[in-house]
Formats: C-alpha cells, structure tokens, sequence
C-alpha cells in the first residue's frame, strides 16, 4: 500500500476506534486501537507496513511531547521537580541495571550488553498511553502531575541507556565516564536547544502580532504546530537529545503565553487544533503498534526451541519484575521526598501503599519503548547478526502489552479503594479565582470623578445605570458562583417593540461595551493570578476559555445592536485591549 495511503488510513481508523471507545468504555482506547490494528495486519494478505523508528520518532513524538510540557502545569512540575527526577532519571538507571542482570540469567541466551539494551528500552513509560489509561478513573491530582513530568523526561534517560548499551554489543567497550558525560550532554543540550527555540519564536511571535494582532492567528498556529518538529530536528542534529528539545520547546512557549492574554482568536484556534493533532496521533501511534504485532510475534514463534507459552512466561517474567522493581523505587527512593512534599503543602495527597501500588500500575509502557526496540540494528559491525534482536523486539512489545493491560485492569479497581480525598485544591483555587476576578470586574465598574466630569449628564446617569446592574449581577455571581452565563436582553426583542426608543438601545450597547470591559478585567486577573503561581495552567485555560467564549458572544451582539442603535461600526478590537 502507497505512503499516502496508509496514513490516511490510520487516521481514519483513529477516528473511528475513538467514536466506537465512546460506546464501549470497558475498555481503554488505546487496547481497542491495538486489537484493531493486529486484526487488519494479522491475515496472510491483511495490511503490512514497514516501520521505520526514525521517521516514527520524528513524525509522531515530537508534537505530542510538546503539547504535554505545554499543557503540563509548570508550578506543580517544579514543585514537585524532586520526585519526578526520582523516576526520570533514577528508577530508569535502578531499572537498566537490575532488569538487565534478571534478563541475563533468566534467559541465558542473551548477552549482557543486549539484555541492558532491553532493559534500557522499557524502562521509560509512555506520556501517551499513560495519559489514555489514567484519564477519567480518578488518580489524584499531584499523583497525575507526577506521573505526566516522569514520562515526559525519562524519554531521553532510557534512550541514552539503550544507545550506549548498543555500542557495547557492538565494540565490545563500555565506559561509565562517557555515559556521564554523554547523557548531561544530550539532556542538558536538548533543554538549553528546546528552550531556546520556544524562546525565539515567542519572542518573533510577539513583535509580528504586536503590530498585526489576530489577524495572523492561523498562521501563528500553523508554525506553533511545526515547532515541535523543528526542535526535535534542531535537536538531533547537533548530537543532544529531541525529544526532551520538544518537550522544553513546548514548556518554553507556554510561559511565553502567559503575556498573550488578549489573542482571543489565537488562543480558540490552538487549543482546538493541539486537540486534533493529539486526537489522531495518539490514535495513529496505537495503530501502528498493533500493525506490527503479527510480524513481531511471528519470528520468535517460528525459532527453533521457543515454544509460544515459554515466550509469554518469559513476558509476564518480566514485566512482574518491571513493576515490582518500580514499587520498590517508590516505596524506598521517592516514598520519603512525597511525603515531604505533601508536609510542605505541593501534594495535597498522603502516600500510602495503595498509593504506591496505583502509581506502580500506571507505569504504563508505549510507542517510544517500541520505536527504541525497532531501531536496535539488524547487524553487528563485523556483518554478523546482532545477537537475540528478534527475541528483544518481543519482549519489549510483550511488555508494552502487558502493562497497558494491567493497568487498564488493576487501577481502576486500586484507585476505588483510595480513601477519599478532601476538595481539589486546585478546585478551591478556581473558586476563589472566580470570586476575585468578580471583584476585580466590579472595580471596573467605578466610575472616576475625572470620567463623570468630562461626560455629558445624560451619558453618566446611563452608565450609572449600566453599572448598578451589572455590580448587582456579579454580587450574585460571588454569592451563588454562577458561571456568568445570563445575558443582557436581546436586541432582537428591542427591535420588535415599536415603543422603545433610541436611549434604550443606546443602553443595551453601552451595557455590552461595558461587559465586555469586565471581561477584560477578570482575565487580566486570571493571568496575574497564574503569574503570581496562585492558579495553576489547567486553571487558567479552564478560566480563560469561559470568558474567550463569552467575549466572542458579546462581540456578535454588539454588532448588532450598534447596527439597530444606529452607530457606526466599533473600532475597538480584540487584540487592542
């Protein structure tokens, strides 16, 4: 089947397996998308495509890392910055060094150096497939921050492992000076490289829509989607880490977007376009995986002295392993910073066991630990075959298997079992943001003597009119923390009553206009709230959505009632304010 093709058939698949998921959520998406790949490729003359890791990697890990470190709230990722780096970068080193000897003795057949090299691809988990089995069941709050900044790093941490336990199998060399050296090269490298070019082009960014606002909204989208791919690119050109440039491009750009509160239009086309993008290409990767499932389980079956139930043993082996030597990591490495975090206020959840066990089963492998066992190379450097790659290909996508299935199984049932917890704190801190920006609004409402002095009676006795009522509405708002959803009377119903006059529906603009000056308000306090770290990223875009949606409605109704008042169209803009 042409290129062409097959991806346009993915992403159909990718839309239709999310459709069908919304009819069967039993099961998690991604395992439907899997089962649905194997089923198409599994027959003789069923669809097979050849999988290449690089242009994987390149195609489809960058945006979706970038959107995590966008969407990620920074303050809670830096606060609890300790044990994240405690997984990251830790559990992937205690994972590569124990795994590796297991797999050694277990399965005596394969070398050292390549049983590292597996240990290294499956030690990192999946920022996708952990975001697609979490979601929904209820993983407390930090936890889920936790484990979001744990995916989003150890990338970088088991890939670097993997490339150096490679070069061992091949050379026969192995220095732990290099691999220091090498691994704070390609991390520190792919931030400083990913920060830089998220910097520069929110600094371009800003000088072009300072002079030209929304009106390059979708072009600015546009290069915000190709971002990503620059990074990654910029990246491993100069020899350090892509994927943790994506991840600090995107980390970079969303701090940038905290000085564009007033691009309404911008703001609405990314969101929805991020959406899309990570919609077909979680749906695409899954797909993908499963398409390769009759191939990858084939060769090891057809080997002579492999039968298909010492293969699952040596998965389930393995994976049993995988997950206990997270729990001790957890229990023994990270329990002690958790809990100092939670003591200091950062985590608003106790660990406990159960705890421990939940976070233990989310620790969900996926497409990166699949493409890193793809690109191990077919041959040594001296033309011979590379020793046990076919059995390595198996057992890491057994364990990507295995994982998905058992969390989507056992954290449902653990995470029932948790004792319940007390209001989201990030819940209190939306209320008591809403209360304020309300706050905020009515101070807008005030009139200066200076502004009473300079207006004609007749306007200030309107606007003193306007705001009396609008105060009222929000006093109501503060007192009932409504959503603010109740709008001003319809123009349309002014145009059906002959009796009203010109001042009436001078009114009715002027209480637009002004409500409009209100929403302003409220969002510039909603930005200075998450500037201070009193909100958070999810609060703000939560906040800052509401009020977008509601502008964009009073824009459209002031149009029309300036037309029926008879004025001429307002200059004022979006983006001027």
């Amino acid at each position: 089947m042409h290129a062409v093709e097959t991806v346009l058939l993915v992403l159909l698949l990718g839309a239709l397996t999310g459709i069908v998921a919304r009819y069967i959520r039993a099961i998690p998406l991604p395992l439907i998308q899997i089962a649905l790949g194997a089923l198409i490729a599994w027959p003789q003359a069923g669809l097979h495509i050849a999988f290449d890791p690089e242009l994987f990697l390149l195609l489809f890990i960058p945006p979706l890392l970038f959107a995590d470190g966008w969407r990620i709230p920074k303050r809670e990722f830096f606060a609890l910055a300790k044990p994240i780096l405690l997984l990251a970068l830790g559990l992937v080193l205690f994972t590569v060094l124990g795994l590796g000897y297991l797999i050694h003795w277990m399965i005596p057949e394969i070398p050292l150096t390549v049983a590292f090299a597996l240990a290294a691809v499956i030690s990192p988990t999946d920022a996708v497939a952990v975001s697609a089995i979490t979601r929904n069941l209820g993983m407390p709050e930090k936890t889920m921050h936790v484990l979001e900044g744990e995916s989003l790093l150890n990338d970088a941490s088991g890939l670097v492992a993997l490339k150096f336990a490679i070069a061992a199998t091949l050379t026969g060399m192995f220095s732990w000076g290099e691999v220091a050296k090498e691994f704070t090269w390609m991390a520190v490298g792919g931030l400083g490289v990913g920060a830089l070019i998220g910097w520069g082009f929110s600094h371009a960014r800003g000088t072009i829509t300072r002079r030209l606002g929304d009106v390059a909204a979708t072009q600015m989208v546009l290069l915000l989607v190709l971002l990503p791919f620059a990074a990654y690119i910029v990246g491993e050109k100069i020899g350090v880490s892509g994927i943790l440039a994506a991840v600090a491009a995107g980390i970079a750009t969303n701090f940038a977007d905290l000085e564009r509160s007033s691009y309404i239009s911008e703001r609405l086309q990314t969101e929805g376009t991020w959406s899309m993008v990570e919609a077909a290409f979680n749906g695409a990767i899954f797909l993908l995986l499963g398409l390769q499932l009759p191939s990858i389980i084939g060769v090891p079956l057809h080997q002579a002295g492999h039968d298909w139930w010492i293969l699952v043993g040596y998965v389930a082996a393995i994976s049993f392993a995988l997950l206990l030597m997270r729990w001790i990591w957890l229990v023994l490495g990270v329990h002690g910073s958790l809990l100092r975090a939670h003591r200091q206020g950062k985590m608003s959840e106790r660990p406990s066991p159960l705890l421990n066990l939940a976070t233990t089963l989310a620790g969900i492998r996926g497409a990166v630990t699949l493409a890193g066992a793809l690109s191990v190379p077919m041959l040594l450097n001296n033309g011979q075959p590379f020793p046990g790659r076919d059995m390595l290909v198996f057992l890491a996508t057994g364990t990507i298997l295995f994982t998905l299935v058992i969390g989507a199984v056992g954290l449902p049932i653990v995470l029932r079992h948790l004792p319940p917890h007390e209001e989201s704190p990030t819940v209190r801190e939306e209320r008591l943001a809403r209360e304020q920006a309300c706050m905020a609004a009515m101070a807008k409402l005030t009139l200066s003597e200076e502004e009473v002095l300079r207006r004609d009676p007749e306007w200030v006795a309107m606007r003193q009119e306007v705001n009396g009522h609008l105060t009222q509405e929000y006093r109501n708002r503060i007192q009932l923390l409504d959503d603010g959803s109740g709008a001003a009377q319809s123009i349309e119903l002014l145009r059906e009553a002959p009796e009203v006059v010109r001042q009436r529906k001078l009114r009715y603009v002027m209480e637009i206009e002004t409500r409009i000056e209100c929403i302003h308000a409220e969002r510039d306090f909603y930005y200075a709230e998450r500037q201070a770290h009193r909100i958070n990223d999810e609060s703000l875009r939560s906040l800052v959505s509401e009020l977008d949606m509601q502008e964009i409605a009073m824009r459209k109704r002031l149009a029309v009632a300036r037309r029926a008042a008879g004025l001429p169209k307002s200059e004022t803009s979006a983006h001027q304010h």
